[in-house]
């Protein structure tokens, strides 16, 4: 029988997992559009974008969650893939690195430090409770290892999750003109701060840039979640512990 209403067509359509796919797909292709229009304006960033449309089909059809991410757990299933391939850019710029061994290693571990504390200082300041502090302080970390050490700390994984996000799209928004803004032209320096600061979307900003950036980004969001899970924890228990 044909469905008599587009409540009815929804419900029909959202039975197949292939819905959640194809509209996050086409969410994306929409702000990939707006964000090509725009000149490449990285306030339009295409995942921000892509994300409100979601948010907003979800909430206008009254579809939870769980539902969509039946069909959006094929595009999450390619983030481990898409994270391995960073490794290419990476092994090309090689011999950089290994010159920069040193630089790396400092500015990765004052960052780390930097992003975590600045995170504990300004909720604490503001009267956040200890929970949200905790669930806000790892937010410059890739999303599954941030969730981790904030559920170890005994903060809120899914609070967490929606910060690590925030801190991606802001990050990758405003970060470009922020090292512009600094004079800070050596793609490796600025892919560094990029990948640190604002992990996977911040690596497919700097990747879009330039390949130097997109390599040194993404070996910064692998390092930074390395760090953040050894060195947040001690922080934790040497402040508050």
């Amino acid at each position: 029988m044909v469905p008599s209403s587009l409540h009815e067509i929804w419900v029909y359509l959202a039975a197949s997992p292939l819905l959640a796919l194809t509209l996050t797909l086409i969410a994306y292709q929409i702000g990939a559009f707006l964000y090509r229009r725009a000149g490449m304006n990285p306030l339009l960033n295409p995942v921000m974008i892509a994300v409100l449309l979601l948010v907003g089909i979800l909430l206008v059809t009254g579809t939870s969650y769980q539902t969509y991410f039946e069909g959006a757990q094929f595009v999450h299933f390619l983030l481990g893939p898409a994270t391995v391939a960073l490794a290419i850019p990476l092994y090309r710029q090689l011999r950089h690195i290994r010159r920069s061994g040193a630089a790396i290693g400092a500015a990765l571990l004052l960052g780390s430090l930097t992003a975590a504390a600045s995170a504990i200082g300004i909720a604490w300041a503001l009267g956040a409770s200890t929970e949200v502090v905790v669930s806000i302080a790892p937010k410059s970390v890739t999303a599954p290892v941030a969730m981790g050490i904030s559920k170890e700390l005994g903060g809120l994984p899914s609070l967490t999750a929606v910060l690590v996000i925030l801190t991606g799209i802001i990050g990758a928004a405003l970060g470009p003109p922020l090292l512009n803004l600094l004079r800070i032209r050596d793609m490796r320096a600025r892919g560094l701060a990029m990948g640190t600061a604002s992990h996977g979307i911040g690596t497919a900003r700097a990747l879009q840039v330039s390949e130097v950036a997109g390599a040194f980004a993404g070996l910064a969001m692998g390092l930074n979640a390395l760090a953040t899970a050894l060195l947040l924890p001690l922080l934790w228990k040497l402040v508050f512990g």
